[in-house]
């Protein structure tokens, strides 16, 4: 382990709902799952919140225990109702299958641009949903023959009463659930609290084949990816499972039901994180509300109280608020935000880093991702460089990179990035048709999109994700 350590890691865990000491289960190996977007649309800031704070509880687990002994999965879901209807919708000329997999593609490649452009790392593997199938259909085959499942009418369900604690990730009884349950539930349940598992497709849908002898091809239930995917990467029992805490009911406690009763094992995971709700200046984040903002939105338009906002803007104002809280999104906070590091950035750049980062920082971080107290850690190590301590603004500069805070920006940069006079809508369109002329090798083409958004004053940068191997692009305004 890292000397950094100084004290050992202590985080809160839903599900014993409390702080303790963390302690993995290989000390050499450390093991984290969060669930990640669902890609059908662009993701939201909301969305942002669990991929940064995962971000700096992984790169907090790299320094303790070393970079090559933790292993951290994200998953992409990329099978689901929500994908097929928005893919008959947008790509109406495409077979169903063709749609599906040309939104899924430019989804997941936004997504990738957008939170790098965040500060966040790429996870150790990024297991896609799709290519999981069949390790489902096993976890159903076992939840059958130790009689936790059952078919009915080429579903697939699980059947809740088989497990005497089902509920206890949420602190909820079973009775207490089901007398919730609204009473227009399936009729193939045997108990209005059975989740589907397995559910069968028509021939617009995709579909595999099924377990259990069932004929008919079909598709996975939303919760039975994630518990595969993470068996597949992870193990049957591992360390950290990590998201947004409008995930604890249903889905994680559904995790926890198909894992646990198609191992035999008495968990899924040790520790249950989840962060805090986002709200928009004071209410709840919604379309019909007219607050509802995507990543890409908040860095390429002129929405929510300027022309665009730095990633770092943004990833700073996220960490503002300790990760179990909830937190209002505002213009005053990014504001805020924004002139704070401009502030950090004045001091660092240029100065030297290395070394370690500061300790106390480390500390901070170590006590459940106290990050309010990290950033009053670095304003103190801010104002010993504003007096001239050459160290200080070195260790600053080290401390910041360590975070995400910094990547060499000048305080320019860190305001305004792009310019509201830009069609983000048409250059994310122009981007997604480039990389699919590309892939089909149509270089002529792509060079010639290439010019055209140089032509709008949209500048490109490719790079290689280092998880999935495929191009990713970003863009920035540059008139």
């Amino acid at each position: 382990m890292s000397e950094m350590q100084i004290k050992p890691i202590a985080l809160y865990n839903t599900l014993t709902r409390q702080k303790a000491p963390f302690a993995p289960i290989d000390p050499h190996h450390v093991r984290m799952y969060v669930c990640g977007p669902t890609v059908y649309d662009l993701a939201h800031i909301g969305n942002a919140r669990p991929v940064i704070v995962f971000d700096v509880l992984f790169r907090l687990l790299r320094l303790v225990y070393g970079e090559t002994h933790v292993t951290y999965a994200r998953n992409i879901t990329d099978v689901d109702d929500k994908i097929n209807a928005r893919a008959a919708e947008r790509f109406k000329d495409l077979a169903p299958t063709a749609a599906i997999a040309k939104l899924t593609q430019e989804t997941t490649a936004q997504f990738h641009a957008d939170i790098a452009a965040l500060g966040v790392l790429s996870p150790t593997v990024e297991p896609r949903a799709t290519g999981h199938i069949a390790e489902m259909v096993v976890l159903c085959d076992a939840l059958i023959a130790k009689g936790h499942a059952y078919v009915a009418e080429d579903h697939v369900l699980f059947d809740t009463t088989s497990m005497a604690d089902y509920g206890k990730l949420a602190n909820r009884s079973l009775d207490e659930m089901e007398a919730g349950a609204r009473v227009d539930v399936a009729p193939y349940k045997k108990g209005a609290m059975d989740f589907v598992l397995w559910k069968p497709s028509t021939a617009e849908q995709p579909g595999w084949p099924s377990p259990a002898g069932i004929k008919k091809h079909g598709r996975p239930g939303w919760h039975i990816e994630c518990s595969a995917m993470a068996e597949k990467h992870l193990g049957q029992v591992f360390d950290i499972h990590g998201g947004g805490v409008d995930l604890v009911f249903p889905h994680h406690e559904n995790e926890i039901a198909q894992s646990r009763c198609a191992h035999g094992t008495p968990t899924m995971a040790n520790v249950w994180m989840h962060n805090g709700f986002l709200q928009v200046e004071g209410e709840k984040m919604s379309k019909s509300l007219g607050n509802f903002y995507a990543i890409n939105d908040l860095l390429t338009t002129d929405v929510f109280g300027q022309q665009a906002w730095h990633g770092r803007v943004l990833r700073f104002a996220m960490l503002s608020t300790h990760y179990r809280q909830p937190i209002d999104w505002t213009v005053d906070r990014l504001t805020q935000a924004k002139h704070t590091l401009q502030e950090f950035a004045e001091l660092v750049h240029g100065v030297a880093g290395g070394g370690a980062p500061n300790p106390d920082v480390i500390g901070a971080l170590s006590d459940d991702l106290n990050t309010p107290s990290a950033i009053s850690i670095l304003h103190g190590l801010a104002k010993s460089a504003k007096r001239g301590d050459g160290a200080k603004a070195s260790e600053l500069r080290t401390t910041l990179e360590f975070i995400g805070l910094y990547g060499g920006e000048t305080a320019a940069e860190l305001s305004l990035q792009q310019h509201a006079n830009v069609d983000a809508v048409k250059v994310r369109a122009l981007i997604a048709d480039r990389l699919e002329a590309r892939r089909a090798k149509d270089f002529k083409a792509s060079d010639r999109i290439r010019d055209e958004l140089a032509a709008m004053g949209v500048v490109l940068k490719d790079a290689k994700s280092p998880t999935t191997g495929e191009i990713v692009t970003t863009w920035e305004y540059k008139r």
